[in-house]
């Protein structure tokens, strides 16, 4: 037999088997010996007593896990035979008798304690289990929302990538992702992120089955396996309906949140064959959701791929590159409309590779991001543009762009300040421009930069102010001096909605003491309606297109009144 290939109740019925079939040979057994009793003479008849002895002894001993067939067979046949001793009237078979007995007793208690002792085993293994299945469910299994966790998705992630390979079927992996937990977070505290937390979490399990695994990854990140997703089609309507699911406002005593969520998906083979490859692309899908298609899922598709490839030849080139000669500033000038000349220029980096010709700068700047070059890269330009700037006039300001990752490395921010002090540039002259996802990285580490540069003179500018969910709590917190609009909202400023947005923000610029820059302006109307609601300064094409330190000082630094005509069509608007 082959336990381990039964069932419990095929095992129940072999052991009441053994012990019906116990009975039979038992008393078959003893009416063979007894019957043998009548032959031979005193020396057969004792052979005959001593086969029935050892011999029940040994069975019994083999029954010892099944204590009713033990006891069934001596009971049977140790009853007749000492019956049989005893009846015969011979001394001899008498004293076999009695020792017998001795010895059966014996026995009974020696098999009685291996049986409790069998028994305790067997306890202790089954709780022993029993703990082991807690502790990998305990361990599988994450505490606040009581959903599966990070282990168990690439446990369950690796048994999948197998099961399909073997059986050539497919699967999909998707990876969904809060829009608007951090400030949920910041605003009402951790208590109430967590609570939010459960309730995604809830509402992610009645999305569960025998087919779908959903699991809490950490933070505010979900990932869900999908067995036989079907068409493309099919499993983009399913994960769109997990993000609109939790979208749905969440109540918490008074509170109501709401907050939004975006997916990734990649699906198996087509978008990998290892679990590291799968993650990675449900993950790009994801990003590419919260950049372009925030509330909905991507599917990785080729386009995402060829994307891919071309962000990791960026990189190859960017190791490779030589930053000091391959790198320049282009300046682009920002119109102060109050005296009609140009305030401060913003230092853009530019990028010109041997092997890849003109890079744009959002590909190289997240490409140094991603392999951790941008620390050298920032203080690179930081040499470059002060060095260009020397050359424009002393009113003239220089603004230029810090990385999250610059303002949350204690190292870089030293380096930053050691190389503003030796610049040659007049600090006061300087604006550090930082966007609000640079202040979300690290608050505390971002104050604390902010603060260092603010004491050496240099002014600070939120950047991009309005697309972030949290922009206003930073404005108050920080030694801030401007605020960039974003170009966005000169797109929609002749909408009475966008109007609104951009004549609210300037109020607040107004009402805090901070100067107003608008990004983006590229149209006379656009120009004067930011005009009109009170913005002092301006940026966009229509004042002038980034451009190399001596274009710039040609168009607007040279004393030919024939170089001012893009400053006097701004004015004339």
């Amino acid at each position: 037999m082959r336990p381990e290939t039964i069932s419990e109740a095929q095992a129940a019925r072999q052991l009441q088997r053994t012990t019906v079939l116990t009975a039979i040979f038992s008393v078959a057994f003893v009416s063979w010996a007894m019957a043998l009793n009548g032959y031979g003479g005193p020396y057969e008849q004792g052979h005959v007593a001593i086969f029935v002895a050892i011999t029940v002894i040994a069975c019994i001993f083999c029954l010892t896990h099944l204590p009713a067939a033990a006891f069934l067979v001596m009971g049977i046949v140790m009853s007749v035979f000492l019956f049989c001793c005893v009846a015969s009237g011979n001394p001899v078979f008498l004293a076999i008798a009695v020792n017998t007995t001795f010895v059966t007793a014996v026995m009974v208690r020696v098999l009685s304690n291996n049986y409790r002792a069998f028994v305790q085993l067997v306890a202790s293994q089954a709780e022993a289990s029993r703990l082991s299945d807690e502790n990998a469910r305990l361990a599988h299994t994450d505490g606040l929302t009581g959903l599966p966790n990070r282990r168990y998705f690439f446990q369950r992630l690796d048994e999948l990538i197998q099961d399909s390979t073997a059986n050539n079927t497919r699967f999909a992996l998707a990876i969904f992702d809060l829009d608007r937990f951090k400030p949920i977070n910041d605003t009402y505290g951790h208590n109430v992120g967590d609570r939010v937390l459960a309730e995604t979490g809830r509402r992610l399990a009645a999305f569960a089955s025998a087919d779908v695994s959903v699991t809490r990854l950490g933070g505010d990140e979900f990932g869900v396996l999908v067995r036989s997703p079907g068409p493309p089609d099919e499993i983009v309507a399913f994960c769109d309906g997990i993000c609109s699911a939790l979208q749905k406002p969440v109540l918490i005593g008074d509170i109501r949140v709401v907050t939004g969520c975006s997916g990734g998906l990649a699906k198996f083979p087509r978008a990998g064959r290892e679990a590291n490859e799968l993650f990675d692309r449900a993950d790009y899908a994801l990003y590419h959701s919260k950049e372009h298609r925030r509330g909905v899922s991507t599917l990785f598709s080729q386009e995402h791929e060829d994307a891919i490839r071309a962000e990791r030849a960026v990189e190859a080139a960017l190791s490779t590159a030589d930053l000091v000669a391959e790198m320049e500033m282009h300046y682009q000038p920002i119109l102060d409309t109050a005296t009609g000349e140009i305030a401060l220029v913003e230092g853009l980096a530019r990028w010109t590779s041997p092997t890849l010709g003109r890079v744009p700068p959002n590909r190289f700047i997240a490409a140094a991001e991603r392999c951790g070059m941008i620390h050298t890269m920032t203080l690179l330009l930081l040499r470059k543009a002060p060095a260009d700037c020397a050359r424009l006039p002393p009113a003239m300001g220089l603004s230029f762009n810090l990385s999250a990752h610059d303002l949350a490395s204690p190292e870089t921010m030293v380096a930053i300040l050691a190389a503003v002090r030796t610049c040659g540039l007049n600090p006061r002259r300087l604006t550090m421009e930082l966007t609000e996802t640079a202040l979300m990285r690290d608050f505390d580490q971002a104050k604390a930069s902010i603060n260092a540069l603010h004491a050496l003179g240099v002014k600070i500018a939120l950047d991009d102010f309005g697309t972030g969910y949290s922009s206003l709590g930073y404005v108050h917190r920080l030694p801030l001096d401007k605020i960039k609009i974003d170009r966005s909202f000169m797109t929609d400023i002749d909408t009475d909605r966008g109007c609104s947005l951009v004549s609210t923000i300037l109020d607040l610029c107004q009402n805090l003491g901070l100067d107003g820059i608008a990004e983006g302006v590229e149209t006379v109307d656009q120009f004067e309606a930011a005009h009109r609601h009170g913005c002092r300064y301006i940026q966009g094409y229509i004042v002038g297109k980034p451009m190399p330190i001596a274009d710039l000082l040609q168009t607007y630094c040279s004393a030919s009144p024939t170089k001012q005509w893009p400053l006097m069509l701004a004015m004339a608007g």
